[in-house]
């Protein structure tokens, strides 16, 4: 019977030396490594951050300066990126037109809230990364040849969360521009009311309507604006009672959010649903504005609404 032998490995005996290696092209299984280019590495390790952003919807690297000449909408596919309320009352208004109302007031604990962290830290917190005191700035200024009261939230501050100084704050706006007979326009963005005041955040949604109510009486003209996302509490109170509710392209609008709906519901969205094209569709918003036509569309129904009140205060309607 044939038995196979193998080779023991002994210690002193020297190995075979490898083949010489085949000059790269003569067989298919032998690939030359394409060399690194110096200094790769280093330059993008140099590269500074805040520089370039990337687009979220088209991917494009977008130079920050240019973002922010462009009022933060996308050169490439005019995605809609989130954006300050003092940048956007900076694009709006005329240059040192705006006076700013309520500036001085701030959120307390009035709840004594307890959780991984408290109420205070976290309004202490927003606070130095905003620059702000709360989730709204509120003033009267001018857009284009007509004072207006303007109301402009900031998603930055508690995700725009609605507590009881942006209720006040927004009702105090109101019941200004009805006093002063000012057209108001409020800008909305926000995730709904402020969990860390309960009830007293709640309150803020007929309190703002209320004083819309005689707003509305003294047949003021109301712009409302929902930008990227306006949801639950606010949603459902002033920002749509509006004459006139606009929405940026791309909006998320709603109440609650789509993933809560299909588990309640147990059934299939339709494709885009609560965004501002979707309820344009249907018959919520009157009209979708890009960013960059804002200011002008304002000044455009500004005009048709304070003349059609002028007209009818001088037929005494």
């Amino acid at each position: 019977m044939a038995t196979t032998s193998f080779a023991k490995k002994t210690v002193g005996v020297e190995a075979p030396e490898p083949a010489a290696a085949k000059p790269a092209g003569e067989s298919p299984t032998t690939f030359a490594k394409k060399p690194k280019l110096a200094g790769a590495e280093s330059r993008k390790r140099d590269i500074p951050e805040g520089i370039w952003t990337k687009c979220k919807k088209c991917g494009n690297m977008i130079y920050d300066k240019e973002l922010d000449a462009n009022l933060k909408v996308c050169p490439k596919c005019q995605f809609h990126f989130p954006i300050s309320a003092r940048e956007r009352i900076h694009a709006l208004v005329e240059t040192c037109s705006f006076e700013e109302s309520d500036a001085s007031m701030e959120s307390v604990d009035v709840l004594n809230f307890t959780g991984p962290s408290s109420y205070v830290t976290k309004l202490d917190q927003y606070k130095k990364a905003t620059g702000l005191k709360d989730a709204v700035c509120t003033g009267i200024g001018r857009i284009g040849r007509h004072r207006v009261a303007l109301g402009v939230m900031d998603f930055g501050f508690l995700g725009g969360s609605m507590g009881s100084v942006v209720g006040e704050r927004l009702t105090r706006l109101i019941e200004s521009a009805t006093g002063r007979g000012l057209p108001l326009i409020i800008i909305s963005t926000s995730g709904g009311a402020r969990m860390y005041e309960g009830m007293f955040s709640l309150m803020q949604m007929a309190k703002t309507c209320g004083a819309l109510g005689y707003h509305a009486k003294s047949k003021l003209p109301y712009i409302s604006v929902l930008t990227d996302p306006t949801m639950a509490g606010v949603m459902a109170s002033f920002a749509t009672v509006g004459d006139l509710i606009l929405a940026e392209p791309g909006a998320m609008i709603g109440f609650a959010g789509p993933r809560v709906i299909k588990d309640t519901t147990q059934a299939e969205l339709p494709p885009g649903f609560q965004t501002a094209e979707f309820l344009l569709e249907h018959g919520l918003i009157d009209a979708i504005v890009p960013r960059l036509e804002l200011k002008a569309r304002l000044c455009y129904y500004l005009d048709y609404l304070m003349e059609s009140r002028e007209t009818r205060a001088a037929n005494g309607k």
